[in-house]
């Protein structure tokens, strides 16, 4: 697969195989991934990978926490308002993979089946939390992102599945606790990783792009 094939078939998977991914592939997914670019070559991340017993700790726990009501504490908070075109994008984005999977997450109820799914992994084999220094600026999260896109990119070239996870990161003080991250860690992104599930609805949906003269300007 060359580059831009993997950067253009690159999708967040929503449902797993159960089979392992071989360590030692894990481990060279990271190995291409720490070639990202970083700030003054900063490389300000970290990564845990999660499997087996542990995971299925975790997700217990993050459900547990969901279910009594507890209040969510993301290190990074999630975006309050959107401007009136990005919000619009999202909202037909959020309409059409309704259509297409059957779960409309503007329903409360169904709201709170997407996020057990979540702390689920979706079934993965894998559970990836990715973090840094939380004195580091906000450069570095830009870094930790690139570093993310180049660890899917990697996932997709060995034809596995991953999904950037934001809700992973919900209970962040507890998870950092359970995991022995310490809470001088700013816990940026969860993500799963295993081989996808293809025949499963929940894969059907693949979000659209937006045409590129709307994003792109010249001045000569």
């Amino acid at each position: 697969m060359d580059a831009i094939e993997c950067i253009k078939t690159r999708t967040s998977i929503r449902k797993f195989k159960p089979d392992p991914v071989p360590k030692d592939i894990i481990i060279e997914l990271v190995d291409t991934a720490k070639w990202s670019p970083s700030y003054k070559n900063s490389q300000p991340w970290e990564i845990m990978v999660i499997s087996g017993a542990k995971k299925d700790e975790l997700s217990n726990m993050l459900i547990a926490l969901l279910e009594k009501g507890s209040e969510i504490c993301p290190d990074i908070p999630a975006p309050e308002k959107w401007p009136p075109e990005i919000a619009e994008r999202i909202s037909t984005h959020m309409k059409k993979r309704a259509e297409a999977t059957g779960v409309d997450i503007s329903n409360p109820e169904t709201m709170k089946k997407a996020k057990i799914a979540n702390f689920r992994f979706y079934g993965a084999p894998h559970a990836i939390y990715l973090f840094q220094d939380a004195s580091l600026s906000s450069w570095s999260i830009f870094d930790l992102g690139l570093f993310a896109q180049s660890l899917m990119l990697a996932a997709n070239a060995h034809s596995l599945g991953t999904v950037p996870q934001a809700f992973a990161t919900d209970y962040a003080k507890d998870i950092k606790k359970f995991l022995d991250i310490p809470e001088s860690k700013r816990l940026v992104l969860g993500m799963s990783l295993g081989y996808p599930d293809l025949t499963d609805r929940a894969n059907s949906y693949r979000s659209e792009r937006i045409d590129t003269v709307d994003i792109m300007k010249w001045a000569e």
